[in-house]
């Protein structure tokens, strides 16, 4: 019963919605990496709800970290993060402990640890968990920017509303890491905002899909077939509760192209070698190729939501109708980014580590 996920640079969650407090600990970080806790206080209040759209359980997010920074900086060892769960109302969910909601994983927790599992919240399943994601991630990432990489994802659609493509990575990165709302397309923010809100009036939730792009990543890295950068950026992304597809570049829209518009043609730049088009979405045979990275996730509809649904108490094998109360999400995706640009900070380190060394993520490094 694993809670680990990477290699050199590896992290571990713990803790439960409704337990005293949730966490993470990040192993293989090289020493020196500056830790910015203000940053990683942005970091986390990306994630906070906001307004109508979210949900009304607002968690100041105190984090503390325990162990592997010292003066500022990484010291090498296991870094220990834990952030206290507050507002709980652990109440909401006395009257439906048995039964099982549909989109969560309350049926496949109750089979997984034989009924000793926190039930609360959706105990170690909830998307709360991923506030510590969101805070070791933020030392990730600032360990990625030191190096020139940067990573930025706006919300692509939702609701059936669609915002404009990339165009100009490099201040475009920066402009959604600024917004607490991240689309492209400023007018889309609202159109956007009126179509959750429109769901939230009715009882109901919404999905969509983020894109997201890696800028500067170095050509090189990754491995064929079991360990190739899409391997491990999907494994990561994944991990993430909403995300149910993860694609590169075109994605699927590659299947219906020829492959003289499919592939990627090569061109020397000076004594640089890029390709004209991105449709690999910066990776060939699992190994980037010095292109901007560029995948997409699917975040599906929040699962809580107030309409009476069919279910089944799955201790007594009844059929049974749940009706949800409480405090709950009508759309997640708006929080799930900056989840999403932490979890794949974290592979990216890890990957990079795999490459270079764990010391090859900092550039601090004293007596050697």
């Amino acid at each position: 019963m694993k809670n680990t996920f990477g290699q050199s640079v590896a992290v571990t969650l713990f803790g439960e919605s409704h337990g005293p407090a949730v966490g993470a600990v990040i192993d293989g970080l090289a020493p020196g990496i500056p830790v910015d806790e203000g940053f990683i206080a942005e970091q986390l209040k990306k994630r906070r709800p906001a307004g109508k759209i979210s949900t009304a359980r607002i968690e100041e997010d105190k984090f503390e970290i325990l162990s592997g920074v010292f003066n500022g900086r990484t010291t090498g060892t296991p870094i220990t993060i834990v952030i206290p769960n507050e507002n709980v109302k652990s109440g909401d969910y006395s009257d439906i402990s048995r039964l099982a909601r549909p989109g969560h994983a309350d049926y496949t927790a109750n089979l997984k640890y034989h009924g000793f599992e926190d039930y609360r919240g959706g105990g170690h399943f909830s998307g709360r968990i991923t506030a510590a994601l969101v805070a070791v991630g933020a030392i990730a990432i600032s360990a990625l920017r030191a190096k020139g990489i940067k990573i930025g994802t706006h919300i692509s659609s939702c609701a059936g509303i669609t915002d404009r493509e990339f165009s100009d990575l490099d201040t475009e990165i920066d402009l959604l890491n600024s917004l607490d709302f991240a689309v492209l397309d400023p007018e889309i923010a609202a159109a956007m905002t009126e179509k959750i809100e429109a769901a939230a009036s009715e009882g109901d939730s919404v999905g969509g899909v983020l894109e997201t792009a890696v800028l500067g990543f170095p050509a090189g890295v990754g491995e064929p077939f079991f360990d190739g950068v899409e391997s491990v950026l999907a494994h990561a992304l994944f991990s993430v509760p909403a995300v149910k597809g993860v694609s590169f570049g075109s994605g699927f829209a590659l299947a219906e192209m020829r492959g003289s518009t499919a592939n990627d043609q090569f061109e020397a730049v000076g004594d640089k070698i890029i390709t004209k088009t991105n449709r690999a979405g910066g990776i060939n045979g699992g190994i980037t190729n010095g292109m901007p990275l560029l995948f997409r996730c699917a975040i599906k509809p929040t699962p809580s939501i107030f309409k009476s649904q069919n279910t089944v108490d799955y201790i007594k094998r009844e059929n049974a109708v749940l009706q949800l109360k409480g405090r709950h999400d009508p759309a997640i995706i708006h929080r799930a980014r900056v989840v999403i640009d932490s979890v794949a900070a974290v592979a990216l380190c890890d990957l990079l580590a795999q490459r270079l060394g764990t010391d090859g993520i900092t550039e601090d490094r004293r007596g050697i």
